[in-house]
């Protein structure tokens, strides 16, 4: 089965705020709001949920390929999938955009706020699906350029091909039909608790009428695992408990690669999932999207000890 991975690449710029959000932000003066979050430093790292997903997968032993735009600043991403040998062939080049940027927060309860410019991201990368064997083929839209993320749905369908909608950081853009037409008849929606609510406040749909336009659907809890919804039953996925918690960014990305690892070679939903879990437990151990790292004996052996219990 051949992995497409639809989304954006770009390069992250993280920071570390020492304190709260929440004592430097005054609730009834919100409609007012100008602060300034004193960091202690700055990293570049590459990101991007393209990037994110496909390093996951590539450390996982598989060879996906990335649809998705890049600016004028590729030479140092495109050595670096070079490096890893992971595909480029359908990675489009905008010359004269700087590719997409993040700009990301985190305070001491891991609570984030991230700017981002879109840069190259903001056109399409114009793959066409045509040419895809729909039996051996599976793509996962994740958040990039709006219309790639309209349109490769719509064209999965029409050319009988399985994808998995991964709306995301861009679901305020979607318009409530958009939405509703990408979910329905996706083979499986994924979204975190906060993206769920959103779908619902957008869509003006009940939880239950949302379900029922999906193959199933994940809901991630961060710290507190997954949920799928699968054949009108709730299966609770538990959490892996890393070595240590350094930086939550890109672990959702880290899930999405374990859990494509999973149905790629055959494994259930619910195994799938349990996969994504494990690897999301190795990205929040390093600062960074694409920093952690496991080996095929590690990633058996954290799966062998089992799931974290929560009480």
């Amino acid at each position: 089965m051949q992995i497409i991975i639809s989304g954006s690449l770009a390069y992250d710029r993280i920071m570390d705020f020492p304190e709260y959000f929440s004592d430097h932000i005054l609730p009834e003066k919100i409609h007012v709001l100008n602060v300034c979050f004193l960091v202690n430093g700055v990293t570049e790292k590459f990101g991007g949920t393209a990037g994110n997903i496909a390093y996951a997968l590539k450390l996982l032993g598989e060879d996906p390929l990335i649809t998705a735009t890049i600016g004028s600043d590729y030479h140092r991403y495109m050595d670096r999938f070079r490096d890893l040998a992971i595909r480029d062939e359908a990675i489009k080049i905008i010359k004269d955009e700087l590719s997409a940027g993040a700009y990301i927060t985190t305070d001491k309860a891991d609570n984030q706020i991230t700017g981002f410019n879109p840069g190259a991201m903001k056109f399409s990368s114009e793959y066409d699906f045509a040419s895809c064997d729909p039996e051996e083929t599976l793509l996962i839209v994740s958040p990039g350029n709006i219309d790639d993320m309209i349109r490769y749905p719509t064209q999965c369908k029409q050319n009988g091909i399985k994808y998995i909608f991964d709306p995301g950081q861009q679901l305020p853009v979607f318009q409530k039909q958009q939405l509703l037409d990408s979910i329905s008849g996706c083979y499986l929606l994924i979204v975190n608790d906060y993206e769920l609510e959103l779908i619902l406040n957008k869509t003006e749909y009940s939880k239950e009428d949302i379900l029922s336009l999906t193959g199933a659907t994940i809901v991630t809890r961060g710290e507190h695992g997954s949920q799928l919804y699968t054949n009108g039953e709730v299966i609770e996925i538990p959490p892996f408990k890393a070595d240590q918690v350094i930086d939550p960014t890109g672990c959702g990305d880290a899930y999405r690669g374990g859990l494509l690892y999973g149905l790629k070679n055959g494994k259930s939903l619910q195994q799938s999932s349990l996969l994504g879990s494990l690897c999301a437990s190795f990205a929040v151990e390093q600062y960074g999207t694409q920093e952690y790292f496991f080996t095929k004996e590690a990633f058996t052996n954290r799966l062998e000890k089992g799931p974290q219990i929560i009480s």
